[in-house]
């Protein structure tokens, strides 16, 4: 078990990459807290994970709200006692051109994506430095590397993501690690979602699948065993890095 005994915060955890994640952790031995948008999904997941044994606290809120974060930290000191390590995974799309997006569209995705991860570690980290030690897990997407069409808040935060965890690398080494994950196309609601954003809506996914190496879309579970290995000490000398993975998108592109 990679986390016994180990308290982590994992933001965006009601659906997709972040539910994986809050299993794939709790199997391995993590207490957690989780957050999303939907109270009954967090309901959901809380049962699923206390049916089997794992220990988890469930809180909603605006993740884009400072105070939200804020409240996600105490949460953890209060039910556990302590802070190991937090995952981000809360997420918007923000579709629109430019020319056509609406300015609190843009500013809401920015609040979401990447206010949200400045607001959880300025509370997180000072309580990890408590411990000796932490990580931190960014989930930002190849869309920090790769264009798509009518997605210019969710690419521009999502690159701001990468530097950021550069920056905060510098910062507090060597005492806390944080990285970066880069999921291409996961078979996820926000995948099936931005669809729409692109020339033929209808095919859209299928394309992506196509366009990857290994011609299928990712899982939950795929991105879950790659922020396992960053928030564990099989990754004790990795900090200010970004990991791909996407099937081999990028490399195809």
């Amino acid at each position: 078990m990679k986390l016994k005994e180990k308290v982590f915060i994992i933001t965006g955890a009601t659906s997709g990459i972040g539910r994986g994640i809050a299993h794939k952790f709790i199997v391995e031995g993590a207490s957690i807290i989780i957050s999303g948008r939907d109270r009954d999904k967090g309901k959901d997941l809380i049962s699923e994970i206390k049916s089997k044994k794992g220990k988890a606290e469930f809180h909603s809120g605006d993740i884009g709200e400072e105070s939200t974060n804020h409240e996600l930290v105490n949460l953890a000191i209060k039910t556990f006692g302590k802070l190991d390590g937090v995952v981000t995974n809360a997420g918007i799309l923000g579709l629109g051109k430019v020319t056509e997006l609406e300015t609190e569209t843009w500013h809401r995705t920015f609040q979401t994506n990447l206010d949200s991860v400045y607001f959880l570690m300025k509370y997180a980290i000072p309580e990890m430095l408590k411990t000796g030690e932490g990580v931190g897990v960014i989930n930002a997407s190849i869309a920090a590397y790769k264009s798509f069409p009518n997605h210019p808040a969710y690419c521009a935060s999502k690159a701001a993501l990468l530097a950021l965890t550069k920056q905060m690398a510098v910062d507090y080494g060597p005492k806390i690690r944080i990285n970066s994950i880069c999921p291409g196309p996961v078979d996820t609601t926000l995948l099936h979602d931005s669809a729409i954003a692109f020339p033929d809506p209808q095919n859209a996914v299928s394309e992506a699948e196509k366009a990857t190496l290994m011609k299928n879309l990712g899982q939950p579970t795929d991105i879950a065993k790659l922020a396992l290995f960053l928030a564990s000490d099989d990754s004790s000398w990795i900090t200010g890095s970004a990991f791909t993975i996407d099937g081999g998108i990028m490399a195809n592109s």
